[in-house]
């Protein structure tokens, strides 16, 4: 499934331009560490809270840089689609460089993050439910406006911007002296994931990404050697379906990811609650998969040098510090309050859950 026209692959160097770029414009969220989570693992968890970045989700540094550059070059407006994160990011960003924003949801997108795009002033489109019928709106509205479309994968500036907040945890982790084994992150369309490939290059720490069960694409690609589309399962984490991982951060994390840790709903409430109970922070289910996997990860069930794409753990002792993106926290009420709960039911009736 192609989405672009096979763009520059961005490097380590681009990420470092970003993070120097985005300072002062996103926040530098701050890495946090919770001894109950440290003590569960067996390993200590270092943990960057995207969730307090403005727009509620790491999306605002990529968005942010892309967005800019775009006003910079002399565009009047941007369109984007997303399942909601991507989108009200585009929008805030565009607000703050002047610009026009028409973002396309699915129509069965989580309601918190339709309202928070309409209010950044965005133009709200619901077009289906799979990122093809998304995909396939934005172009024709992109065409009618005369308005580039920030993809929300498949685009250089989008990946560097996601890199940066990998990259911070990976400088801070180093100032406090307990550098990085390895590095977890949650995986969509894959920007986030192949951005901390890029921050993480020429250091040891290894790149996992976290996929839920049935939403796997990255592991499914990792296998075939190509980018391949899955039909994405119902899950809580609604960030975590776009049906496919996008051709540019396939390119990037083919040959640098570790491998993929794959989560059911279950795990992904547990780290929910331990976040929001252990840590004091709220985190959507797509943030909160991102410690699910980490936490299998240091649980070192099996090796992951066995099925390509799929990684359930390392070798006895081989991560002493592990890093988690948490991604977003763009949640609706309803869901925090069933999760905190300990009830997890249809997905459907929880939280958005287009793909």
């Amino acid at each position: 499934m192609s989405r672009s026209h096979a763009p520059a692959l961005p490097d380590r160097a681009r990420v470092e331009e970003a993070a120097w770029w985005l300072s002062g414009r996103v926040v530098r969220t701050p890495v946090l560490n919770c001894p109950a989570i440290d003590r569960l693992a067996g390993a200590r968890i270092l943990l960057k809270a995207e969730n307090l970045q403005t727009g509620g989700s790491y999306k605002m540094r990529g968005a942010m840089l892309a967005v800019g550059r775009l006003a910079a070059a002399g565009h009047t407006g941007v369109v984007a689609q997303s399942t909601g994160n991507h989108a009200v990011a585009v929008a805030l960003a565009a607000r703050r460089h002047g610009l026009a924003a028409t973002v396309v949801l699915p129509v069965d997108a989580a309601p918190v993050k339709v309202a928070r795009a309409r209010a950044a002033g965005a133009r709200v489109v619901l077009a289906g439910t799979t990122v093809d019928e998304r995909l396939a709106a934005a172009r024709q509205l992109a065409a009618a406006d005369g308005h580039p479309l920030v993809d929300a994968y498949d685009h250089p500036d989008v990946v560097a911007g996601q890199g940066s907040a990998s990259l911070e945890l990976i400088e801070e982790a180093e100032r406090a002296g307990t550098p990085l084994d390895a590095l977890v992150v949650p995986v969509g369309g894959g920007g986030g994931v192949a951005g901390a490939c890029l921050a993480a290059a020429g250091t040891p720490i290894e790149v996992y990404g976290v996929e839920p069960v049935g939403c796997d694409s990255l592991a499914r690609s990792l296998a075939a050697g190509r980018p391949t589309p899955v039909v994405p399962a119902p899950t809580i984490a609604d960030g975590l379906r776009p049906g496919c991982v996008g051709e540019l951060p396939f390119a990037v994390a083919r040959d640098a990811v570790r491998g993929v840790v794959r989560v059911d709903d279950d795990a992904i409430a547990e780290a929910f609650r331990l976040l929001l109970l252990e840590l004091k922070v709220l985190v959507e289910p797509s943030g909160a998969a991102g410690l699910a996997g980490a936490l299998r990860l240091a649980a070192r069930p099996g090796d992951p040098d066995g099925a390509p794409g799929d990684a359930v753990g390392g070798r006895p002792g081989r991560y002493r510090t592990v890093g988690v993106v948490l991604t977003g926290g763009n949640v609706e009420a309803e869901l925090v309050a069933r999760l905190a709960g300990g009830t997890v039911t249809d997905p459907a009736r929880m939280e958005g859950v287009a793909a």
